[in-house]
């Protein structure tokens, strides 16, 4: 984030705080409003830094059979209140073309997804996208289980509560024994 931006924060938060009634001047706050822009920065990286293209291909024998890495956790930010969703990320997909993509890049491009504000829906049709967009696949299953403080902290205040979502493209879409093979993995 440039120079300009973070300041554009600092003022904001200072001035959210002062209508709040607080002091930005005493010593908890002083710093406050460069920490949270500084946050902000980390916590939305994917809105400013490069597009993910960590999508490194091998070669495999592999062109039929599902490959899941499941339970990868992460971190967003709800768009309707800014406030964090957390949880684990379930990411399959069926190679195409003999090609594999390195187990580690879907951890990668989790955390690429999540880092902006998004609502869970999107997140999880959005993880599926940038697979069916740069990686050989038949097809891709996404999960998606989390749980969201606008739920647990305000309104209805429901904590533990976990909220799951799930896309499906190709032949996870179009064969449901794929589906239900996918689904029987991740809840084992």
């Amino acid at each position: 984030m440039d120079t300009e931006k973070q300041v554009i924060i600092e003022e904001a938060v200072k001035q959210i705080l002062e209508a709040l009634g607080e002091d930005t001047e005493r010593e908890g706050l002083k710093n406050t409003p460069k920490r949270v822009a500084k946050m902000y920065n980390e916590v939305f990286a994917s809105l400013t830094g490069p597009e993910f293209d960590d999508y490194a291909l091998f070669d495999s024998r592999n062109d039929e059979d599902m490959v899941l890495v499941k339970d990868i956790q992460f971190y967003s930010m709800c768009e309707h209140h800014l406030l964090p969703f957390f949880g684990k990320a379930h990411v399959a997909y069926v190679p195409d073309g003999n090609k594999v993509l390195g187990l580690s890049k879907l951890p990668r491009l989790v955390e690429y997804c999540a880092k902006r504000p998004s609502v869970q829906e999107d997140l999880t049709i959005m993880i599926a996208d940038q697979l069916m967009k740069h990686v050989p696949v038949k097809g891709v299953a996404v999960s998606v289980e989390a749980e969201h403080m606008c739920m647990t902290m305000r309104g209805v205040k429901t904590p533990s509560s976990s909220t799951k979502t799930f896309h499906y493209t190709g032949i996870f879409k179009e064969d449901r024994e794929w589906k239900n093979d996918f689904l029987a993995a991740i809840n084992n």
